[in-house]
């Protein structure tokens, strides 16, 4: 069972500090593992279809022309 966690930040700069510390606290397996369920809520949330073959990350590439 996951556990919620509920920090009570007085600025922006402790909640972002609070948040990189819990984030390099965790192994890169629970870090993957936190981006996937993050995926399949937004999947959930927004009323799209999730497939078992959507278990891989999207790779997207943006080409930006320089002046």
């Amino acid at each position: 069972m996951k556990r919620i966690w509920i920090n009570k930040a007085g600025t922006f700069k402790e909640a972002q500090d609070f948040d990189t510390a819990y984030y390099l606290g965790l192994s890169s397996e629970e870090r993957l593992e936190t981006v996937q369920i993050l995926r399949e809520e937004y999947i959930k949330s927004n009323g799209l279809e999730f497939r078992e073959d959507g278990k891989r990350l999207r790779r997207v590439f943006r080409v930006i022309k320089q002046a």
